[in-house]
This record gives structure tokens, C-alpha cells and sequence, in this order.
């Protein structure tokens, strides 16, 4: 059987059988330091998918990170099929400044396909195209929400891609919920270029949430053992499906002053159900947030002083609040009580 190649990415050749970091040059600081988006590749001796997971797209959303640390300690990657490629941080100007955005205050997640002659984003945003995307059969971009926010674990996918869904499906996070592909985003341009890329959203920016790395390495080693990339040794069963969300609304505060939560992320509320309320610095005035409909809060602020009009509830509604709750707490008791997790120093 001949020998499979190389695989060629920037100006390197990863040997078949082997796994390298590579660096690959974006820019220089002001004072001349040299910017590189580090790539780690396993390029297996035996054919396979490409598949690439990226994080920190967003450089103050660590959580991919710590995912992307974990899954490079799996097991299941001594002996793989196909070629793995994993950038733990892709925007290393905002993960140095714990910034969401570039230095020009550009967002790279709306700057794609970008150009090799453009802004510093739209620079970035072709480097990762070029070397990430077009190599690539799909990918797995991770992504928490903003600051002073956190996001339930979710997988969103456009509406009617039934590709993404079905990859959705063997993820397994505890939501499922549809979001449209927003023009300049990652998703966008890989839609476009024919690649499926599915999008996880999860925990809080500049923070860990073990519960939220959890799901998203658990859900990384489900679709690479469907892509056929790695065995089923060690790749937990779903034993409930996910929560399928067909759209969500943002509930605004009422007024401005102190928001208190009586709803944490991961909850389902009924309609009417009061949720959390603002009151001025006095307590002379209160307004009540309730639910205007059968729901799961996906997403919710974790800064207590609003401003009237902020978000402060993301509620994804659900046909069948029973059927929600098993799934959700199913696939959430599962994760807590996975083996995988057991050790001290978790993979």
C-alpha cells in the first residue's frame, strides 16, 4: 500500500504517522514582535476526513481553549484516521489584550472570507480560510457568549441544513437551536465554500465552565468518531437527544437599575413565569421580567446593573416542556457523572 503523503500547510510538510504544531505567520506588533495562529496537526498514516476545531475567534472567549487543551490529551488521538487540525486560539491580538475584537476594533467573526490585502482582520480572516477552511472537509468552531453574559452549551445550525443538523445531532449539547448564518461570519464563508462548520456556544467570556467544557470536548469525540476519524473507545452514548429550539427572543430589562435573577441558564420556565426583576438603587420602583412563552434560558447577563433596554434573558422556546426537561436534565446528568471527567487531571 503506498505511503499517504504529507499534509502541507503553510510552508510545512506534516509527516503521515506524526503530529506538529505549526506556526503560521499573521503579522507583527508595533513594536516589531512577530503574531503567528499556531496550528496543531495529527496527519494520520491511514486516509480519512480533514477536520479542523477552532477556538478564540473572539480572543476573550477562553472556554474553547480549555476545550481544545483537553481534546489534544485524548486518548483516542494516538491512533486516528484522516488528518486533525486544531487552532486553540485563531484572533491571538484580542487573546493578548483579553479583548472580544482586533486592534482596530474589528470583529474577525464578520470579516470573513476576508483578503490578503485588507484590514488586519480581514487579513486574519483570509490566513485562516486559506490554511484552515479550504483543507478542511469540516469544522467545529467554539465560541461563549460576550462579557458580563453566559450561554447555556447549544449547538446552533442554519435552518434547513439538514447537514448541520444531523452533525448537530451526534454533538449532543443539551440545546439545538437555529440561527441564521450571518454575513461575514465563519460559518457564512464555509457555507458557501461547501463545507459544513457546526457552531458551539457556550459559558461566559474571560471565564471557565466545567459543565461547559464538559459538553463541548464530549461532543467534539462524538462527531470525530461519526467522521470516522477516531474509534468509539472512550466516546460517551448520548442516552437522550438534545433539545431541539426553533427560535429564541432576547427579553430586555424594563427600566434601568439592579437586575436580580431568579432564573439561572439551563431552566425552563413556563409562560408567565416570573423570571427576574429590576428595581432602582432605593427599591422604590420594581418591574417584573416574565416569560411571554414556554422556553429554556440559553443565555442570560450575570452583571447585575442594567441600563432600560439591555438583554438580560435569552429564552429559546420548546414545543413540549416534559420532553425538554428529561432530555435537558438527562444529558446534564450524564455529563456530571461521566467517568471520563473522574481524574484529577482531566484529559
Amino acid at each position: 500500500m503506498a505511503k499517504r503523503q504529507g499534509f502541507e500547510i503553510g510552508s510545512e510538510t506534516v509527516a503521515a504517522g506524526t503530529r506538529r504544531t505549526v506556526n503560521l505567520p499573521v503579522s507583527y506588533l508595533s513594536d516589531h514582535t512577530p503574531v503567528t495562529m499556531s496550528a496543531h496537526v495529527v496527519h494520520a498514516k491511514t486516509d480519512g476526513p480533514v477536520v479542523f476545531i477552532s477556538a478564540g475567534i473572539h480572543g476573550d472567549e477562553v472556554i474553547g481553549i480549555e476545550i481544545v487543551r483537553r481534546l489534544l490529551k485524548a486518548p483516542n488521538l494516538k491512533s486516528i484516521k484522516g488528518t486533525l487540525i486544531v487552532v486553540p486560539i485563531v484572533n491571538a491580538f484580542g487573546f493578548i489584550n483579553r479583548s472580544r475584537y482586533l486592534p482596530d476594533r474589528r470583529d474577525l467573526n464578520r470579516s470573513f472570507p476576508g483578503s490578503e490585502t485588507g484590514s488586519l482582520a480581514s487579513r486574519l480572516a483570509d490566513l485562516f480560510v486559506t490554511e484552515i477552511v479550504a483543507r478542511s472537509d469540516m469544522g467545529i468552531d467554539l465560541h461563549s457568549a460576550a462579557i458580563h453574559r453566559t450561554n447555556y452549551p447549544q449547538i446552533r445550525v442554519a435552518k434547513d441544513d439538514a447537514a448541520s443538523r444531523a452533525l448537530a445531532d451526534v454533538f449532543c449539547a443539551p440545546v439545538i437551536m437555529e440561527s441564521i448564518l450571518r454575513e461575514g461570519s465563519l460559518r457564512e464563508t464555509a457555507d458557501r465554500m461547501g463545507k459544513t462548520v457546526l457552531l458551539y456556544e457556550a459559558g461566559e467570556g474571560l471565564r471557565f465552565d466545567e459543565f461547559s467544557v464538559r459538553a463541548g470536548v464530549a461532543g467534539i469525540l462524538r462527531v470525530l468518531h461519526h467522521m470516522g476519524v477516531i474509534s468509539a473507545k472512550g466516546v460517551a452514548k448520548p442516552k437522550w437527544k438534545s433539545q431541539f429550539c426553533p427560535s429564541s427572543k432576547w427579553l430586555r430589562a424594563p427600566g434601568g437599575g439592579l437586575l436580580r435573577t431568579y432564573k439561572a441558564d439551563g431552566e425552563l420556565v413556563h409562560e408567565g413565569e416570573l423570571m427576574g426583576s429590576v428595581s432602582d438603587p432605593f427599591g422604590e420602583a420594581e418591574r417584573d421580567i416574565v416569560a411571554p412563552f414556554d422556553g429554556i434560558i440559553v443565555g442570560r447577563a450575570v452583571l447585575p446593573v442594567v441600563n432600560e433596554g439591555d438583554a438580560v434573558f435569552h429564552l429559546a422556546r420548546v414545543a413540549s416542556m416534559s420532553r425538554a426537561e428529561t432530555s435537558v436534565e438527562g444529558l446534564s446528568t450524564q455529563l456530571q457523572d461521566d467517568p471520563m471527567f473522574d481524574e484529577d487531571e482531566i484529559i
